[in-house]
């Protein structure tokens, strides 16, 4: 004899049971998860930057960048500007810290499609007519997620199918159906700038906190209040950038900035904010191994407190041989300017990091981009097998 009840109707579940759908995904202008793990992150302004960075495609919001120099040049100030410019563009909150309004009128400028020059440093400028070869509407934007190099469909493998049906008549407008919106096109997750332009930056996009002047015990004790200030007066949903050029240079700050006491403590608290907002404030700071060597123990102490360091070894200085100007071609750029050493990378899962395991890696700054390449020496003068590609094969008995 059975004792189940029988005859009894399915009841719906509640609501409440219903509701496991993810959340959808952010709609912040600049922020877009990371293929890894799904945390919000932003752009560097520099795609093969965003490609390093742990295999995240940019820099995970809540972390630091710190970015080392060697010698007397000024590289580092190139990629702060990429990540001022690209801030400004995306709308984000950018506060730059120990310099003035100069600084951020020289940030480099969108990259047009108007000049010769910059259609032959994209791969499009073949023709006279100087007309870029033209498909399908729909397939016109079609890879600008992840612009860093890997397209959208590079992993998958899928390839692209044209829609070669015969036109339709045209019949005017169509009028979307009642009820439903036209699809919009996603923001930009990041931009191509030119060093040869200049953005034009609106009255307030930018905050410069000043270091306090040296009558003052701690020359950081005004950015720290500055910051938490900007995060609390603005919206959640706001995305904040902060910008330290030239860490402990003499020019921008007092002699005894440089004493543990006052600088310690400073990027505890930056870290702690970063770590309190981890989807609205991320830092990049550049800091010159000339001036503080790495072999210091201050130095070691600001790596260790930083998410990320890469340290930017210039080449020793030599003279090249510039192309005319109008006849930039796709060369200009190519050849290495210096070594990049990785030490750190942010956030770093169970899954791995990626980018600058094991491979050697340069840098070359163009007049208009700044691009981070998988470096190796080339053959030697005299080999000419090794020039030709040809491999030697000596063996004896």
């Amino acid at each position: 004899m059975s004792f189940r009840k029988r005859n009894i109707g399915l009841t719906s579940p509640s609501p409440l049971s219903t509701s496991t759908a993810q959340p959808s995904p952010t709609s912040t202008p600049g922020v877009r998860p990371s293929p890894l793990d799904g945390r919000p992150t932003t752009s560097t302004g520099t795609p093969s930057l965003d490609d390093l960075l742990a295999g995240h495609a940019g820099l995970a919001l809540g972390n630091s960048l710190l970015i080392e120099e060697n010698g007397t040049t000024d590289f580092a100030a190139a990629l702060l500007r990429y990540y001022a410019a690209e801030g400004v563009v995306q709308g984000h909150t950018v506060l730059v810290v120990g310099v003035g309004e100069g600084w951020g009128r020289e940030l480099p400028g969108l990259m047009g499609t108007g000049g010769k020059g910059e259609k032959e440093e994209q791969g499009g400028g073949g023709g006279d007519g100087g007309e870029k070869m033209k498909i399908a509407w729909r397939y016109e934007r079609l890879g600008e997620f992840g612009t860093g190099g890997r397209t959208a469909g590079s992993r998958g493998g899928s390839a692209l199918v044209l829609d070669i049906s015969p036109p339709t008549p045209n019949r005017g407008p169509i009028s979307p159906v009642k009820g439903q919106t036209e699809p919009t096109t996603p923001a930009a997750f990041t931009h191509s700038f030119d060093l040869t332009k200049r953005l034009t930056v609106s009255p307030g996009s930018i905050t410069y906190i000043p270091v306090s002047p040296p009558p003052s015990s701690n020359p950081f004790s005004t950015i720290i209040p500055s910051l938490t200030r900007s995060l609390n007066s603005t919206p959640p949903t706001t995305i904040h950038r902060l910008i330290i050029p030239t860490l402990l240079s003499p020019a921008l700050y007092p002699p005894h900035s440089s004493t543990p006491t006052h600088l310690l403590p400073f990027l505890h608290s930056l870290c702690s904010l970063l770590r309190s907002h981890p989807a609205r404030l991320s830092a990049m700071l550049t800091l010159p191994l000339s001036l503080h060597p790495r072999s210091t123990g201050l130095v070691r102490w600001i790596e260790h407190i930083c998410d990320g360091v890469l340290e930017l070894a210039p080449f020793p200085h030599r003279v090249e041989v510039e192309p005319p100007s109008g006849k930039a071609g796709k060369g200009e750029g190519e050849n290495p300017q210096g070594i990049v050493k990785v030490h750190k990378l942010p956030v770093l899962t169970e899954k791995g990091g990626g980018g600058g395991g094991g491979d050697d890696l340069a840098f070359s700054l163009s007049r208009r981009r700044f691009m981070v390449r998988k470096f190796s020496l080339p053959p030697v003068e005299g080999d000419q097998e090794a020039q030709r590609g040809e491999a030697k094969v000596d063996i004896e008995f």
